[in-house]
């Protein structure tokens, strides 16, 4: 909550703010662990901002990008392959460690040469054209790509390359001087940035704890203290929201809005969030093979009739899997998915569909209208003859091969294509992986040309290719981008920030401010 904290006049002759100011944010969850290398879900995704810096940072100026340093200060492409960049001296860690070279070098080789396996995962999904990153001197480093690179200051903008400490990790367990995977999983417990406030307490699952950083190199962090504490059931949430025990409160769904609305002591802010609900379909259960009967299961769905019921028509439909975010490569002119039942009924017919049970996993509160959305489609999988049942629990089944469909979600963690679609369905990419899904070369090959290319041009109509593959035998539904929303009390001005990866609990400063009294 924010509380002011009076300070003494002694204090005050040594410049020490007039208040302290605390904030406390009511979470529908909090993550397992916190490692910005490993992590890319839903809820983990929104702690490290605050804590973690990447060499370049960026800001969106009228829906474009504008790429700035950050731990790097410059950057210069020197061949096709390689690009240099001089590191801003002076950085410190959390722990009060310099920031060097051989951290930030460290920090990515991590992930381009991963021997740990979650960040194995997240290498091969994102950033494997990357070689290594090796120290010229000091303060300048080179990052050497396999091939040319198209998005250079994208991915050096990831999440996942994040600088952590070097000696720092290695000391957690072990061997001090060798990098253990049982030192990466110590860090998710006790980890360290170099961002305006430091991870001061976290609780896996139940609390974090950030507090101001006074050694951060950038603009001093506008809060003393912000405390996340999670409160899985909206009713929590807004009931603490109204008592004051939370200042902010995140995944409010539309139906709750007008309620919170009415009180004249709270608000909201909210926006279609760059991210997809989607359903997922197993193409490789022995029930499921047929694309015929996913097609159906496709068709059969109104995603204008769950956008009205469930989000209040607030929600985005999509023709195809894009968003705006994607600028240029923006394609809204594929008609990629579609509400047709009568061709559905057709194509069951066609394939032989006796009726077999198809089941539909989803999390009782993950996403916010999961559970409403499951049920919703098993209606509408019924009037078309498709014999559906919704499984609750919280245990991820997308690499069980029972799993026949489930919801998920693909965010848009940078804003290309690559950045949503591509990291979820690229060749040898999690979905494949984790065996609900199969490429080809000739889908190989239509990947590369859009993955590479350096023209527009190419790479949309590379990219239309590659949907119409999804068309045909699809794995996958984006039922709608969410309109997600959050709550909070009338004196606390903040939003989440265009440029950032959905849910991104942002209080950097000049992202959150307070009303005057």
């Amino acid at each position: 909550m924010k509380r002011l904290l009076a300070t003494t006049a002694i204090a005050a002759l040594f410049a020490a703010p007039a208040f302290a100011v605390e904030l406390t944010v009511g979470a529908a969850n909090v993550a397992p662990y916190l490692d910005p290398g490993r992590d890319h879900s839903n809820v983990g995704s929104q702690f490290y901002h605050n804590a973690f810096d990447t060499l370049i940072a960026k800001t969106v100026v009228d829906g474009e990008t504008v790429w700035k340093p950050a731990l790097a200060t410059e950057w210069t492409l020197i061949e096709p392959t390689v690009m240099e960049l001089k590191l801003r001296e002076g950085v410190k860690f959390h722990n009060g460690e310099d920031m060097t070279a051989d951290d930030v070098v460290f920090s990515l080789n991590r992930m381009y040469q991963a021997t740990f396996p979650p960040y194995q995962v997240r290498s091969r999904d994102r950033l494997s054209n990357f070689a290594k990153a090796e120290k010229i001197d000091d303060h300048t480093i080179r990052i050497h790509a396999k091939r040319e690179e198209p998005l250079w200051e994208t991915l050096l903008n990831l999440q996942q390359v994040m600088i952590i400490p070097e000696n720092y990790t290695k000391g957690l367990t072990g061997d001090p001087a060798v990098a253990e995977n049982d030192d990466f999983e110590a860090f998710s417990l006790k980890p360290v940035g170099t961002g305006p406030y430091r991870i001061a307490t976290f609780s896996p699952g139940e609390e974090l704890v950030y507090e101001r950083f006074a050694d951060f190199w950038g603009d001093s962090a506008p809060l003393d203290r912000v405390t996340v504490k999670r409160m899985p059931e909206t009713a929590s949430r807004m009931t603490a929201l109204k008592t004051g025990e939370a200042d902010i409160i995140t995944n409010v769904a539309p139906d709750q809005l007008a309620l919170i609305e009415s009180d004249p002591a709270l608000k909201t802010v909210g926006a279609p969030t760059a991210l997809f609900h989607v359903m997922i379909m197993n193409m490789n259960h022995p029930r499921l093979e047929d694309p015929r009967i996913r097609q159906a299961m496709s068709l059969a769905i109104d995603r204008d009739m769950l956008n009205e019921a469930l989000w209040l028509g607030k929600a985005v439909v999509p023709s195809s899997h894009t968003m705006e975010e994607f600028g240029p490569l923006y394609m809204p002119e594929l008609k990629t998915f579609e509400y047709d039942p009568e061709k559905a009924k057709a194509l069951l017919e066609e394939a032989g569909y006796d009726g077999f049970e198809i089941t539909f996993d989803t999390a009782p509160t993950y996403y916010t209208n999961g559970l409403l959305a499951a049920q919703a489609i098993m209606e509408m999988w019924a009037e078309v003859g498709i014999n559906g049942k919704v499984q609750v629990g919280d245990k991820w089944t997308g690499n069980a091969p029972e799993m026949m469909a489930r919801n998920w979600s693909n965010p848009m963690y940078f804003s290309d294509p690559f950045g949503s679609f591509g990291v979820m369905w690229a060749p040898n990419g999690p979905s494949e992986s984790e065996g609900r899904f199969n490429t080809d070369e000739d889908y190989a090959e239509i990947w590369e040309r859009f993955r590479f290319s350096d023209d527009v041009e190419t790479r949309k109509a590379a990219y239309a290719e590659l949907m119409d593959r999804i068309k045909a035998n699809p794995p996958v539904l984006p039922l709608y981008r969410p309109y997600e929303s959050w709550a909070m009390r009338q004196d606390v001005n903040w939003a989440p920030q265009p440029g950032n990866i959905p849910y991104v609990l942002d209080f950097r400063a000049g992202a959150i401010d307070f009303a005057s009294n």
